[in-house]
């Protein structure tokens, strides 16, 4: 693992984040007193109920909102707006449709004047994610996975600290989606960098992750922290796999037992 990885700390300490209703005067506790340390080479996955501040603790992170309390730094440095360094993916390829997936993998790079070793770092992205042969097409030629694909790489190639995955499948069907999850793991490995990724399958937290939080709402916060004690690749049907489901169900008090 690249030490700058390895030592690489993220602290959400104390955090609370309320947002005011436009239409009233009430406000919603999207996150209430939530602290949790992560580190470099971990893949940290969060599941929950829709409202209970996952993708809220993502933005936080990304430097897109800040906390009404407490805090959220890297290496004690406090997050106060968005970085190269922290790349965001979101659920739905957010491509540019007049570049052709070559050059929206590129774009951040020509954005900031970056030329130097572009050709072999967009054509490395290329190779590994199996684009090559469709480097020239446009994204109203490419399929939904080849798509989002080309937005995870045009983030992946700024080599961020910190990866933030947005339910970054969520819009594939099931068979796309699994292949997609091995390419993210299989990019991943590659650097080891903080993964922190959003997601509404348990089967995919524990698939991806070397970490679940599992998190419950009004107000959002974490209520387990579980070790996915597993090497890569992960077999879904294997009996380790189905207790790490099982007691993720639990802790969302779906699985038939008391917690």
């Amino acid at each position: 693992m690249p030490e700058e990885n390895k030592n690489l700390r993220l602290k959400i300490e104390n955090v609370s984040k309320v947002f005011a209703k436009v239409e009233s005067d009430q406000v919603i506790h999207a996150l209430q007193d939530v602290s949790v340390e992560m580190s470099g080479g971990e893949f940290v996955s969060l599941v929950g109920p829709s409202g209970c501040g996952k993708s809220t603790i993502l933005r936080l992170v990304a430097g897109l909102i800040t906390p009404t309390l407490g805090r959220v730094t890297v290496n004690g440095e406090e997050i106060s707006g968005p970085s190269p360094s922290r790349g965001l993916v979101f659920q739905n390829p957010t491509l540019f449709p007049w570049l052709t997936a070559e050059k929206n993998i590129s774009f951040s790079l020509d954005l900031r004047g970056d030329d130097k070793g572009k050709a072999e770092k967009v054509e490395h992205m290329l190779e590994i994610t199996g684009l090559t042969q469709f480097r020239h097409d446009y994204p109203a030629q490419l399929s939904g996975g080849m798509a989002q694909r080309v937005a995870l790489v045009r983030t992946l190639i700024n080599e961020p600290e910190i990866l933030l995955l947005d339910e970054p499948l969520g819009a594939l069907d099931e068979f796309t989606r699994m292949n997609m999850q091995d390419e993210i793991l299989n990019i991943w490995t590659q650097r080891k960098q903080l993964a922190l990724m959003v997601t509404h399958s348990i089967d995919e937290a524990v698939y991806m992750g070397t970490r679940v939080l599992v998190m419950e709402t009004n107000p959002g916060r974490i209520v387990a922290d579980i070790k996915i004690d597993e090497d890569f690749p992960r077999d879904r049907s294997s009996a380790s796999f189905v207790e790490y489901r099982n007691e993720i169900l639990n802790k969302l008090h779906y699985g038939g037992k008391n917690n």
